[in-house]
């Protein structure tokens, strides 16, 4: 069987995730084959070419989306990506196309079900842990996906899943409860992690792809 296509969501030619390279290369040891797309591309037509979506890192996403102010510590994303992959989003769990949400993509996935974001984690939660950078442990509860137990994995975010959307589980946490990994209950595929496990060499992070791709296999 070959390799199924995934596709992963920027924002055009000069909007790229950090470390693009690195998402290719995952997607690869986990046997599949990436390429990047964009706004400019046919939402109808990825959806029935890819056999999933990878909605990578990115900047923040505007708290209008989920009926808040936006305070002062907020970069956001261009706002024609975020159009972009929230329609994508949409078509694609309708479609049953597996998605896969890494940090602004799992926060994305949250809000496009409904759910709200911590705008700034050191100033909206209390005894927050670093997580602009740096390494630190998750607990990772029972779920389809990972064996449950203590994992470490990267950070590089300052915004965090509050409220979950309803139909979505969280089932991986920071010391300081910042929700770590999320899937929907009610989707074939639908699975956000806040790390960057395309960044990481270890068990948890390879897991992220490799039931990803073998969902796209799956629906293949």
């Amino acid at each position: 069987m070959n390799d199924p296509l995934i596709a992963i969501t920027t924002g055009g030619d000069k909007h790229f995730s950090r470390y693009p390279e690195l998402y290719i290369q995952a997607v690869n040891a986990a046997h599949g084959k990436a390429v990047f797309i964009g706004p400019d591309v046919s939402i109808m037509d990825a959806v029935t070419r890819y056999a999933g979506f990878i909605i990578p890192g990115g900047g923040d996403i505007d708290p209008l989306l989920y009926n808040e102010q936006r305070i002062s510590d907020t970069d956001l994303e261009d706002e024609r990506r975020v159009k972009f992959d929230l329609a994508l989003l949409h078509l694609a769990v309708k479609q049953g196309v597996p998605v896969l949400g890494i940090c602004y993509g799992m926060q994305l996935i949250n809000i496009a079900m409904g759910g709200t974001l911590y705008q700034d984690i050191g100033a909206q939660k209390g005894e927050a842990i670093n997580h602009r950078e740096g390494v630190h442990q998750i607990q990772v509860d029972a779920n389809p996906y990972f064996a449950a137990g203590l994992y470490e994995v990267n950070s590089s975010h300052h915004q965090a899943v509050k409220d979950i959307a309803k139909g979505l589980d969280s089932f991986a946490f920071a010391p300081d409860g910042v929700t770590e990994a999320l899937y929907s209950l009610q989707h074939s595929f639908l699975l956000g992690v806040q790390w960057h496990p395309e960044r990481m060499n270890n068990k948890i992070s390879g897991t992220v792809f490799s039931s990803f791709i073998e969902a796209c296999c799956e629906r293949k």
